[in-house]
């Protein structure tokens, strides 16, 4: 499939506010989506309130810092290639992959104070939720074609 002339003018029209605005919209709700998360694995799971990256002041923070450079990095994709649904249906689960390194590295080394498998395992599913929902934002605010 080749873009036209007109597809590529089409993309090149996403603003970096319109990409800022995708990225805090997709924060608020990958944010809400995430504390709950959290409060499930603190709670009913025993992961417990030790777990610092569980607790919703860096669970905020870090979502909000990945939607927002997500956003930026969908925009930069959207705005010079003309193949970019091409180019993010590998970049994103690469990226996604990468993310999970961190996660993958305190199971094996558990070398953070109060860590349990219930709660890296959590964090593994924020981000893989909030992936899938900054995804959905950036795709209607800055289609890749």
């Amino acid at each position: 499939m080749t873009s036209t002339t007109a597809d590529v003018a089409h993309r090149r029209d996403v603003g970096a506010g319109r990409a800022l605005g995708a990225g805090a919209a997709a924060a608020v709700v990958a944010a809400v989506a995430n504390v709950a998360v959290s409060a499930v694995a603190r709670g009913p799971l025993g992961a417990g309130d030790g777990f610092v990256p569980l607790t919703p002041g860096p669970v905020v923070l870090w979502t909000t810092v990945g939607t927002v450079v997500g956003a930026v990095g969908w925009r930069l994709v959207v705005t010079r290639t003309a193949r970019a649904r091409a180019v993010l249906a590998v970049l994103v689960p690469a990226v996604l992959v990468l993310s999970l390194v961190p996660d993958v590295a305190l199971l094996v080394t558990g070398s953070t104070p109060g860590q349990t498998t219930t709660g890296v395992v959590a964090l593994m599913v924020m981000h893989v939720l909030t992936a899938a929902i900054a995804v959905t934002v950036y795709r209607r605010v800055m289609p890749a074609g």
